[in-house]
């Protein structure tokens, strides 16, 4: 079915026992396009909520903001993108635009009381460009359009100029008297009449975005090669109708053909570049078997749409799983490799978390629904992802203004270069201007970056390293300064009780009952631990429960107030010394958590926590980059010492507020010199990330939705930071040998342009081949990425 509705009235035909209709019509119904007025369709449709539903949210503060994520047909290179996000941002309403030119993705955010979407959309339509709400199939649809398309009009200029080339071989070749006057001019005319539908047709492309750049008064990279191939076809028409000494139509198509060639090449290594994160959206089947029944027999095929939280579906081996749930019956192994970078299949038994997007190994699998939609993991990623790709980076931003000022520029050279060879040379005028006019195009300085910091998301992705920032990976492969929290990071973060230490009236399971009663709310590791060591008992009752960042937790119990958490905290609250068995706990590896009332200490939790697996690793490769380290916790500073001391840490920093550690990083950052990576949980450190130059947060158990990293570690581990981090100082590398190469291909093809030293032929070839070259450069990330 094309829409809801229509599958709608199909079940309701079927339902009340009309399928005779199906037998008598005559004729099909209306297509969508007959059947929807126009003014439902350009203003009405694109405004309603239940269209909006899945590709419209609240955004920001403002209740009345929305983000929606669209796909632009039409884009063509960085001079597009500009003029849409200018002139997207100039309509009233209209709050941050950001286009992605690899990806053709853009990002709006507007206040619908001033404009609504389709406003929006029409702003765009009336610059010569579509938009359509962004999904996967059709992204891959306009993907597939762009290629046809251009495959078509790359097939009529190679024709052509094939043709072309051979009607031109004889008055090449001829001597003088070899040829007559009226044999020259058929073949001028013959000529001429298969080089119109190559710059009719084939050019067609670069004439109407250059026309709509002067009609908008702004320069885009279209320009220049509308003007060499228009001037160039127009003097070889008037050489034709007047028997002029020379026509160039071969060399006409030849460029136009060599151009088309090379922007084709570059955009299927583009579309091959950001395939890895469209897929993301293409992941998840379009049917489960729906058990209505469990644990009775008996399943139903049902579209995933439909699935809900409590739903039971039966997940085959070799199938997708197509929600987040939890596995209910059966034992397997999921394949989590597109969603952590993780390639060994993970167990899965009965009580195992089992994400959608991931694919069921071994055996059946019966999982109950737990989060479906937009609420899933594997849409958080998506939207992250999105953010990313949206956001436009510092170096992009500046490569994108140079390119501007080069075109404004070029023109200005070119025309001066005309004129002079004018003077010195009329014959050859001609043909020197447009050869500066091509060769000299920045295309290749537009997509150097783009295009790189495209495919470096794509790869980082595969190992398990959300970009979520655009300017993430530039800062990481800058960053020369490395902040770790603790618990959570460093070490795994399922804290366990080891000891338990009671200083008034209660004992150890009473203890239990009412510190497990306090953290009932928190998801911080100890809190975790404190719950799991009082699995299957009966918690005390406790109210007013109150979670203290970063101190503990306050609540009253049997009247009075009590509380739990870092000793000094509870000392401070209680307003007495700490005992001495403090530090006796203290001493030893682990945790110290203390719990109190108003009478007096009641007791001591000391709770152990393990290294990550990869955490040893990852500190032994910063150490042999010369890269300084330090360790930020508010565990007591002897705990946060030892761990240290196991991973070869000297600055260690234990006892610290997230205001300590926010000043902390703060002062890092007053020498310039610093580039301060943050790695933290991504929720309970939102403040501290957030003033780090990069922040990096652990994925694997954090809530994604609302995670401020730049960056998160899918996985468990800390290997996909070491890999992440060597791969953004790769990416950083091949950009600068983009922009060196576009700059120096750029100055120097320019002066031999200028001198006459370059065919238009040779600079239409130089301009293709200078873009391709970076895009295939870029591409080389992607080999890293499968490592």
């Amino acid at each position: 079915m094309c829409c809801a509705g229509c599958e709608a009235v199909a079940q309701a035909i079927v339902g009340n026992g009309l399928t005779d209709y199906y037998r008598h019509r005559d004729a099909m119904p209306e297509t969508r396009a007959e059947a929807l007025p126009d003014e439902l369709r350009e203003l009405g449709l694109f405004d309603h909520p239940e269209f909006q539903r899945g590709f419209v949210r609240p955004a920001g503060e403002n209740e009345h903001e929305r983000e929606a994520s669209l796909i632009l047909e039409g884009i063509t290179c960085a001079a597009c993108v500009w003029l849409n996000e200018q002139h997207i941002a100039r309509q009233p309403g209209v709050v941050a635009v950001r286009i992605n030119y690899a990806t053709r993705r853009a990002r709006v955010r507007w206040d619908e009381r001033r404009i609504k979407l389709s406003g929006i959309l029409g702003a765009i339509q009336a610059i010569g460009y579509r938009a359509y709400p962004y999904d996967a199939a059709r992204a891959e649809q306009v993907a597939e359009r762009e290629r046809r398309a251009m495959l078509w009009r790359v097939f009529v200029a190679g024709f052509g100029m094939m043709q072309v080339m051979m009607y031109a071989f004889p008055a090449y070749m001829a001597g003088d008297g070899d040829m007559t006057a009226d044999v020259e001019l058929l073949l001028r005319w013959a000529s001429l009449i298969l080089t119109l539908p190559v710059v009719l047709y084939s050019a067609a492309p670069f004439f109407q975005r250059a026309w709509r750049d002067i009609r908008l008064r702004r320069l885009g990279m279209d320009v220049p090669v509308a003007l060499g191939v228009g001037s160039a076809f127009l003097a070889s028409l008037w050489a034709t109708l007047t028997h002029g000494p020379a026509v160039y139509f071969d060399s006409v198509t030849m460029f136009v053909f060599f151009l088309l060639g090379g922007r084709y090449l570059e955009m299927l290594a583009r579309q091959r570049a950001v395939r890895g994160i469209e897929e993301l959206g293409k992941v998840l089947p379009v049917f489960s078997e729906r058990l209505p029944h469990w644990p009775q027999p008996g399943g139903e095929r049902v579209p995933v749409s439909r699935l809900a939280p409590g739903d039971c579906v039966r997940v085959r081996p070799g199938e997708v799983v197509p929600a987040d749930g939890t596995v209910i019956d059966g034992a397997s192994e999921a394949n989590e490799a597109l969603l952590t970078g993780e390639s060994t299949p993970v167990p899965k038994a009965a009580g195992s978390p089992l994400t959608g997007g991931s694919i069921n190994v071994s055996s059946p699998l019966v999982l109950r629904i737990e989060q479906v939609g937009d609420d899933t993991r594997l849409a958080a990623i998506r939207r992250l992802m999105e953010r990313a790709a949206s956001e436009k980076p510092r170096l992009a931003a500046l490569s994108d203004r140079w390119a501007a000022y080069f075109v404004m520029v070029l023109l200005a050279l070119a025309a001066t270069t005309g004129a002079a060879w004018y003077f010195v040379e009329p014959a050859r005028a001609l043909w020197v201007f447009v050869s500066v006019l091509v060769v000299a195009c920045p295309c290749a300085l537009s997509l150097a970056t783009p295009t790189a910091l495209t495919v470096a998301t794509d790869a980082l992705a595969r190992l398990g390293v959300l970009v979520t920032r655009g300017h993430a990976i530039e800062t990481l492969a800058r960053a020369n300064h490395y902040v770790f929290d603790k618990t959570g990071t460093l070490t795994m973060g399922r804290m366990t009780v080891e000891e338990i230490r009671p200083l008034g009236g209660l004992d150890a399971g009473a203890l239990c009952a009412l510190g497990a009663a306090l953290e009932q709310g928190s998801e911080h590791p100890v809190a975790l631990g404190l719950r799991a060591m009082a699995a299957g008992k009966t918690l005390a009752a406790v109210s007013e429960v109150v979670a203290l960042t970063g101190q503990g937790m306050a609540g009253r119990h049997d009247g009075g107030e009590v509380w739990i958490g870092r000793p000094d905290f509870v000392a401070a609250r209680l307003g007495q010394p700490m005992p001495a068995a403090v530090a006796e706990l203290e001493a030893k590896t682990g945790t110290v958590v203390a719990l109190a009332d108003a009478r007096g200490w009641l007791g001591l939790f000391r709770l152990a926590d393990v290294l990550r697996p990869a955490a040893v690793e990852l500190i032994r490769q910063l150490a042999a980059a010369g890269i300084p380290m330090t360790i930020l916790s508010g565990d007591a500073p002897a705990v946060a010492v030892a761990v240290g001391r196991e991973l070869g840490i000297a600055d260690v920093h234990g006892g610290m507020t997230p205001q300590g550690k926010q000043a902390f990083i703060a002062a890092l950052q007053d020498d310039p010199a610093n580039v301060v990576a943050m790695v933290g949980d991504g929720v309970n450190d939102a403040p501290v990330l957030a003033q780090a130059h990069v922040s990096v947060a652990m994925g694997g158990g954090t809530d994604l939705a609302r995670n401020q990293a730049d960056i998160v570690l899918l996985g468990e581990g800390l290997a996909g930071l070491a890999a992440g981090a060597g791969l953004a100082r790769k990416t950083l590398r091949i950009i600068r040998q983009n922009l060196y190469w576009s700059f120096a291909y750029n100055f120097s093809a320019v002066p031999l342009a200028m001198l006459g030293w370059v065919t238009p032929l040779m600079a239409g070839v130089g301009m293709a081949g200078s873009s391709l070259l970076v895009v295939l450069n870029a591409l080389r990330l992607q080999h890293r990425g499968r490592a």
